[in-house]
């Protein structure tokens, strides 16, 4: 097995690997995996290096993608940013100014 054909399989494991842990194993998404795996054998027999050398490229940004993406959005869980945190800002201005003997003004209060 040559070194592209190692290259290669590298690239469709860690393909499938995304696709397995970030759209899931369920039935209706598994046209996503027959897909890959179709993709991958119907090249497998072309004979342009560079054609192939291009579908590997875009099979690695892809998957790049779907780990990028996946990332973001537990960040943006872990930063709460989809809960609305004006509530929380309050009760933490109020802590503050009690805390030195102040009142918050009445814009801050509801």
């Amino acid at each position: 097995m040559g070194s592209e054909a190692l290259h290669a399989a590298k690239v469709y494991r860690h393909l499938l690997k995304s696709v397995k842990k970030h759209i899931g194993q369920a039935d209706y998404k598994q046209h996503f995996r027959d897909f890959i795996v179709e993709e991958f054998h119907k090249n497998r027999e072309m004979s342009d290096p560079s054609s192939i050398q291009s579908k590997l490229k875009l099979a690695r940004d892809y998957t790049f993608l779907l780990n990028s993406v996946h990332h973001q959005k537990e960040l943006l869980f872990s930063y709460n940013i989809a809960v609305d945190r004006s509530e929380e800002v309050k009760r933490v201005l109020g802590k503050s100014a009690a805390s030195v003997g102040l009142q918050l003004p009445e814009v801050y209060q509801s």
